[in-house]
């Protein structure tokens, strides 16, 4: 029998059990006519205040073990009411199983001072700064955010066979298509989230005077943590671009250059992330003087026209008018001198694929072209550039950028030091690009005459920076969408841009 219920009892025997309301007036008034019954309520008081749960010979033995446990005891003690009806009831089982009853009803998750804690005991992982915790362990789970969810647009110009995308959100037999390729989707939004993470910490760090190719190896050392690197399932898809000004595209630092950013420099940062091939390709434009300002409000609003005229059924055509429209309805005021802003008009967004950044339809950036659709499951990087040169960019510079040719089975050359190189491209590589600081990483030396074998052999590319006319300046942004059956997902979407 409890100490309460003892205590009870002894106080029936010797009539001195008095009800609430006399406890109250002794209280309010401070004083008694019965000092006997005086000092049993302090008693009472004291045993109160005494009072706690009673715990098990384990869970005194262990309170660490059991943290949890402690912790909704503590927070449910009952309160003066609850235990008053429990001493008048003298039932020292329904007593205990009400305090049962309430433990079952607590929370799942508790907060103990900062710490957050769990169904299984354990807080919920959080990013570290710098990102050092890979997205597969900080979505266990596998439910990586999703991007940006659009409607299909109408087509400018309809299908001749009279079908549109349409009514596709709420039909069954898209959602059934949609739900196929949820392993696919899952895949894109994991190095998507790779992607975001990498870019808001660099754009907390990255300032001039810093050389390029030390800005490059951190966010690629940053990019190889995140995506959890390894071999060809994971990893990055091409070399970092920072193309600067005039350059456009193609430009990462050879082992060598010494390249510092400068403060009037206009940065391109475009790099690219995948898990099993299924690539993201993204890019911004950093840039620290104000005035380039409306240079690159004019890009970002232009990537988003294309965004948003993408879908299933639309001309790639129509998607380069609404980009030029909108790109080239600003201008910008440099130094007193009026430039207008032009679409670099050889410059392109394209298909992925699997494994292949470029899958073989393009999306212009000009009006004019193809007038080859869009079709549904396709993954697009809608990428715009603008200039305040001519708008037409050509090969310079020394090359930094190769990719083995997409369709060579193999090397059909004699050299075997070009063989050899050859086999560490297929491996570390396969058909993603690759840069000469990459190899040099790989330990291979001594391989320029190799690697010009391998390109004279026409089984590995050379990509060399494409620039406009000196003086100019130029920008990039670009997205990766999935044109889902049900819907289309700007899949690389975030908070920046």
């Amino acid at each position: 029998m409890s100490a309460a219920t003892l205590a009870e009892e002894e106080n029936n025997q010797n009539g001195v059990e008095r009800s609430e309301d006399d406890d109250d007036e002794i209280d309010e008034n401070n004083k008694t006519d019965d000092p006997s019954a005086a000092k049993t309520k302090k008693k009472r008081k004291k045993k109160k205040k005494n009072k706690a749960p009673t715990a098990t010979t384990d869970e005194q033995a262990d309170p660490v073990a059991n943290g949890t446990e402690a912790i909704a005891a503590v927070s449910l003690q009952p309160d003066d009411d609850q235990e008053e009806a429990e001493e008048a009831g003298g039932d020292e089982t329904k007593a205990t199983g009400k305090k049962k009853n309430k433990k079952k009803k607590k929370p799942a998750g508790t907060t103990n001072g900062a710490t957050t804690i769990a169904t299984n005991g354990k807080a919920p992982l959080q990013q570290t700064n710098p990102p050092s915790i890979p997205i597969s362990e900080l979505f266990p789970d596998g439910n990586f955010p999703e991007g940006q969810i659009l409607e299909h647009p109408t087509p400018k110009v309809p299908p001749t066979d009279g079908s549109l995308a349409v009514n596709r959100m709420t039909s069954e037999e898209k959602r059934m298509l949609d739900l196929a390729q949820s392993e696919i989707y899952r895949e894109l939004r994991q190095a998507a989230e790779c992607h975001r993470q990498t870019r808001k910490w660099v754009m907390s760090w990255i300032e001039p005077g810093m050389k390029m190719i030390d800005i490059c190896e951190r966010l690629e050392d940053c990019n190889r943590r995140l995506i959890k690197e390894k071999g060809l399932e994971a990893g990055l898809a091409f070399p970092t671009g920072c193309s600067l000004n005039n350059c456009a595209a193609h430009y990462t630092p050879n082992n060598g250059d010494n390249t510092v950013l400068q403060r009037d420099d206009v940065c391109k940062i475009d790099f690219g992330t995948h898990i099993n091939g299924r690539i993201i390709d993204c890019a911004w434009t950093v840039s620290f003087n104000p005035k380039y300002d409306e240079l690159l409000k004019a890009v970002r609003e232009a990537t988003n026209a294309g965004i948003q005229a993408a879908g299933i059924d639309v001309r790639l055509c129509d998607i380069g008018e609404a980009i030029q429209e909108v790109m080239e309805s600003h201008e910008l005021d440099l130094d007193g001198k009026l430039y207008p802003i032009k679409a670099i008009r050889n410059l392109q967004g394209h298909l992925i694929g699997q494994y292949h950044i470029h899958a073989g339809k393009s999306v212009p950036i000009v009006k004019g072209g193809e007038g080859t659709r869009m079709e549904e499951g396709e993954i697009y990087a809608i990428e715009t550039f603008g200039s305040t040169g001519k708008g037409v960019v050509h090969d310079d510079m020394e090359v930094s950028h190769y990719m083995k040719n997409f369709d060579a089975e193999q090397a059909l050359v004699r050299n075997a030091k070009a063989k050899q190189l050859y086999n560490t491209i297929s491996k570390n590589f396969g058909t993603l690009a690759f840069c000469r600081r990459w190899l040099d990483r790989l330990g291979e030396s001594k391989y320029l005459l190799s690697l010009k074998s391998l390109i004279e052999a026409d089984v590995v590319n050379p990509y060399p920076p494409l620039c406009d006319v000196k003086g100019c300046y130029t920008a990039q942004f670009e997205h990766t969408i999935i044109l889902r059956p049900t819907c289309k997902e700007v899949v690389s979407r975030g908070d920046d841009y």
